[in-house]
This record gives C-alpha cells, structure tokens and sequence, in this order.
C-alpha cells in the first residue's frame, strides 16, 4: 500500500510519540527501582548501625552438625552446649573461651539444664527419649532416666525445684532433680516444643504444640491441660518467650516466619510481626524491653517493647548460617549464639554484650 505525503506524516508523528511514552515509562520506573533500592539500602544500614557489640567469638574444635540448646554455670563462668550432631555437649570456659571439657556419647542431646544447688547437668536426648544426670564437676554420668522417645526441651523452675522436659508424642515430664526420679507426667496432644513456666501467672505453664496447631496452657498445681489456644493465620510454633509483668506471651512461627504477641489471660493476639526464617530461639530483656530472636536463616532480630501492645524490629544482625539457637544471660547482659560448621564454616559460639538500641 502507498502512503501520500499527508499521511506519512502523520505516521512519523505518531511513532515519535509512542517512542517518546516508552522512553518515559521506562525511565519512570528505572526511578522508581532505584530509589526504592536506595530505601531499602538506607533502611538496613540504620538496622545493622543499630546493633549489638559483638564481643567474643569461642571457637569449637571439631565440632560437626547442628547446635542445640545451652545452659550457664554464672557463678562458675561455665557454658554447657548440647551438640546434637556430634552427641556430645561441650563444657565452655567463658574466663578463656576454651573447652575445657566434653561428655561424648550421648544421642542427638537436645534440651540441657545446670541445677547449681545440685551440682548436676540434665541432659535430654532426643535419640534415645533419655535424660541423663551427669555430675558438674567431675561430669560423671549419675543417672539415666528413661522417657518413650525424643527427650527435648527442658525448664528448671527454682520455685518448685523441679525439672521439666518435653518429649515423645505429648507429654511433660516431672522430675525431682534430688532423686533423679520422674515424679508426674502431663498428657500433651502432640510432641511440646518450647514451652515457659510462671510463677506470677495462673494456670502457669505455656507450651508450644505445633502438631495440633495450638498453644496448651496448663495449671501448673493441678498439672492438667486447662484450655488450648488455636493457631491463627500461621503455623510451625516453634519458639516462645514471656513477659509476665506485662501478661503477654511471644510465640514464634516458621510458615510464615512471624512473632505473635498474645495476651496471657485471653490467648488473644495483640500483635504480628514478620522475622527471621528458621527461628528456635526468643528471649525477653525485661530490663531493656527488648527481644532477641535467632533462626538459621543467619540472623538475630532485635525487636524493641514500645509498650506491652506495640512491637519494632530496630537491628538485624547478620550471625550465621544455622544459628538458629541461643542464650540469653540476663545476669550477665550477654546474648551467646550457636553457630555449626555448615557450608563450610567454623562451628562457634558468638557472644554478643546486650544494651538497649535507642
């Protein structure tokens, strides 16, 4: 087909305009993309500059797999760390930052608690569902106590001197950390992950069952299952914190990886926020009203308490690759991270100095 000069014309005149649309679109949007790069750029270096003091790096000497949970001897500047992986748990010098000592053969220990009154170490193992009592000075093993299976997290509550561990298909058990006997066991409806325990609180015990999907709340005298609390919007709660001064509970999900805040004496939630993946570990830092969240996406989330209802996150901080668990010394304004040897890494323990992020 001919064109006559007119229209011609006119074709150029519109091929010069479409052009001109593309080349503004696409250089709108190439803005857009920048800036919003620049945001995010500037809004993680203020997370990260608002960090806390890394202040020692412990490292652990063959060390292989996955890192469970730790407990501390304060007076005794001794950490213990289950070493689930390599069945074993390490006896830290914190005055050194050396091993002084380990208790190998143990299977896949999990949960592990120091009794200073007792001069005892309750390991549990996930393996075998056993908790072993072992001796804190010598580290002899005094006691093997025998569970149905997957021996896991554990509490000792230093008001009822009594320990408690989670473990097999549902259950709490009771021990009496003197005779090394289970003294009474609550039936649970699915295997408990982390659970708190409060003496301020009534019922008084909080326990994390992400097999059914909820939250049991048990009295803690009449040792029963008082009411469960549904999941709602997500699920996988895994890690979970209190604050008893404020009646809030902080469960954390992994799908999708988010903090609930609930109220204690309703199980209502109060507040959401998104996390780091793979958490296993929260504290709450009543003093500087702070939580600290560790996943194995390899970061620790810092979350300021503006009040008992409004949550912030103020840091990220990049830690390592699985560090998911950790422990929060209170006493001592230190925040220890395990860190396994994954991708090539060095198995360690980070210790971080707490203070408040203004």
């Amino acid at each position: 087909m001919r064109l006559t000069a007119n229209k011609k014309i006119f074709v150029a005149i519109g091929i010069a305009a479409i052009t001109t649309i593309v080349f503004f679109t696409y250089s709108t949007q190439d803005k857009e993309k920048t800036e919003t790069g620049q945001n995010e750029t500037q809004n993680n270096a203020s997370l990260h500059n608002k960090s806390l003091d890394l202040v020692q790096s412990i490292s652990l000497p063959n060390v292989s797999g996955r890192i469970d949970h730790m407990d501390i001897d304060i007076a005794g500047q001794r950490l213990f760390v289950s070493e689930l992986g390599n069945n074993s748990v390490d006896i830290i010098d914190l005055k050194t930052g050396k091993r002084v000592n380990s208790i190998s053969g143990l299977h896949e220990p999990q949960g592990i608690i120091y009794i200073p009154n007792a001069r005892k170490i309750f390991v549990a193992n996930g393996g075998d569902g056993t908790v072993q009592v072992f001796d804190s000075d010598t580290f002899s093993l005094v006691k093997t106590i025998s569970l149905s299976s997957d021996a896991d997290n554990m509490h000792y509550d230093a008001y009822q001197k009594l320990v408690y561990v989670g473990y097999g298909n549902g259950g709490l058990a009771i021990i009496d950390p003197v005779k090394n006997i289970v003294i009474d066991t609550i039936k649970l409806g699915g295997h408990p992950e982390s659970f708190q325990i409060s003496n301020k609180l009534q019922p008084g015990i909080f326990v994390n069952v992400p097999e059914s999907n909820s939250i049991s709340v048990i009295d803690a005298q009449k040792r029963s299952v008082v009411t469960k609390w549904p999941n709602s919007g997500a699920s996988g709660n895994y890690p979970m914190a209190l604050d008893e001064d404020d009646k809030r509970l902080f469960t954390v999900y992994r799908s999708p990886s988010q903090l609930a805040v609930l109220d204690t004496n309703t199980g209502n939630t109060i507040a959401k926020l998104d996390v780091v993946n793979d958490a296993d570990d929260i504290w709450f830092d009543g003093k500087n009203k702070q939580i600290y969240l560790t996943g194995g996406e390899g970061y620790l989330d810092v979350i300021a308490q503006k009040d008992q209802n409004n949550y912030q996150e103020i840091a990220k901080i990049a830690t390592g690759q699985g560090g998911r668990t950790s422990l929060f010394v209170p006493a001592l304004d230190r925040l220890y991270i395990a860190i396994p040897d994954y991708f090539g890494q060095d198995a360690k323990i980070e210790v971080f100095e707490i203070h408040k992020i203004n």
